[in-house]
């Protein structure tokens, strides 16, 4: 159970099986079914606290803004609104929701490539903190619609740094070539303009360069190329106070050395401590991936021929949980019941049943004998899981569950099948006959 050493959250009981928080996942996949995500309150608080308390002791005050697109769910902005996070939006919707969690749109940044006007409206009429402007024609259009309605866009230029974070190809955003920010040559004459434009309070800098990064040397690196540009721009007399840094900060999903928070905080603090800068980040992953679980019930196992891994045929599939057919990522895989915890492992592929070939879970895994109807658990799809599911293949979207100090609550009943179609409607022709 080396999975579970580096997992403070997940204990296996001898009798109650395999715990989260406390709580038996036994007793939530027999009383709410399979698929469910399962996610951790208290994880949530803890990682919040131990990420800030590697800021505090660098001597660094940095806002941290929860990036929604990690796990969007009310409750798990409600936690982490609790414990003094702002929102990191990329859309209208998710500022709505970070709204709608009551979090203070004076702690919210909105950033992403392609805001629309309308959304570009709502964030001013909602007055939010920071939009993180991505390129010069979103500037110029930000600036007529703030002038057309008398209002004023507080403003930070994001900047493509030109620094590959070494991470997935897929999750890479800070490279040369890359859709994402303002390309790093052109940034100081865009900052220029930017605080001559009506409409605009130019407040800063951002940048983001990836996602799971594991070294804390693309971090150090692009923050020192943000900050020599504040340094230049403020030698032109230019206003600079503040800083987005982003996030990105990698997790522990399989083996890998993922770096601590305190490895982020020193880029940080050794390249932008010493500039008076007003500092955030925008986490996501680092907070929400270990927070959650997917349970899933075994349906069936399918032998194979001799040399080939028999399949274990599970009732979640790549609808619910896209990261493994998305991006090849490996996610742990535990069985929930006492009697397998410490059972002889087998070679085993794990599948769903979506009618695509990329629907696999883990491919020769080594994992217990199991039977079919005994649950699994899919570990660390706090982030990334339940916000990017779909009904594919017309399945409804999975129950989702929260802990917290022992007890649990349905945050998410199981969609019911019918509700697939309740918004469709036939053609009137279609109707004729």
């Amino acid at each position: 159970m080396n999975l579970l050493a580096s997992r403070p959250s997940l204990h296996m009981d001898g009798q109650d099986g395999l715990l989260f928080e406390g709580v038996p996942l036994q007793t939530i996949a027999s009383q709410v079914g399979t698929p469910c995500w399962v996610t951790g309150a208290g994880t949530l608080r803890r990682r919040t606290r131990n990420l800030r308390k590697a800021f505090v002791e660098r001597g660094l005050d940095v806002a941290l803004h929860y990036a929604l697109k990690a796990n969007d769910h009310l409750a798990t902005l409600t936690v982490l609104r609790q414990e003094g996070c702002g929102a990191d939006v990329v859309s209208g919707g998710e500022l709505r929701r970070a709204r709608e969690a009551g979090i203070d749109p004076a702690s919210i940044v909105f950033s992403g490539v392609g805001k629309t006007d309308a959304e570009l409206t709502l964030a001013l009429r909602e007055n939010i903190g920071q939009i993180n402007v991505e390129s010069a024609e979103e500037l110029h259009r930000l600036s007529r619609i703030a002038s057309a309605l008398g209002l004023t866009g507080r403003v930070a230029l994001r900047v493509n740094p030109h620094i590959d974070a070494a991470t997935h190809d897929k999750i890479s955003t800070g490279r040369l070539g890359d859709k994402f920010g303002i390309d790093w040559a052109d940034s100081a004459a865009l900052y220029r303009e930017a605080s001559r434009l009506p409409g605009i309070e130019i407040l800063g800098l951002a940048t983001h360069i990836g996602s799971q990064i594991l070294s804390p040397a693309p971090f150090k690196a692009a923050y020192a190329r943000i900050a020599e540009l504040v340094i230049g721009l403020r030698s032109e007399g230019l206003t600079v106070r503040s800083v987005d840094c982003g996030g990105g900060l990698g997790v522990r999903y399989r083996d890998e050395l993922a770096p601590p928070p305190a490895a982020l905080a020193g880029a940080i603090a050794e390249t932008l401590g010493d500039l008076d800068l007003k500092l955030a980040i925008e986490p996501g992953r680092w907070i929400a991936a270990p927070a959650g679980v997917l349970l899933t019930s075994v349906i069936d196992l399918k032998a194979q021929r001799e040399g080939v891994s028999d399949f274990v045929i599970v009732d979640a599939a790549m609808n619910d949980l896209a990261r493994p057919s998305l991006y090849g990522a490996w996610h742990g895989i535990v069985p929930v019941a006492p009697d397998l915890a410490y059972a002889e492992t087998v070679s085993q592929t794990v599948v769903g049943p979506v009618c695509e070939s990329s629907d696999i879970f883990a491919k020769e895994r080594q994992l217990p004998a199991v039977r079919p109807g005994d649950h699994l658990a899919i570990l660390d799809t706090g982030a990334y899981g339940a916000v990017m599911s779909s009904t594919y293949n017309s399945r409804p979207l999975a129950a989702q569950v929260m802990i917290e100090n022992g007890q649990w609550a349905s945050i998410r009943p199981r969609q019911r099948v019918e509700t697939l179609w309740t918004d469709e409607s036939m053609p009137e022709w279609l109707d004729a006959e």
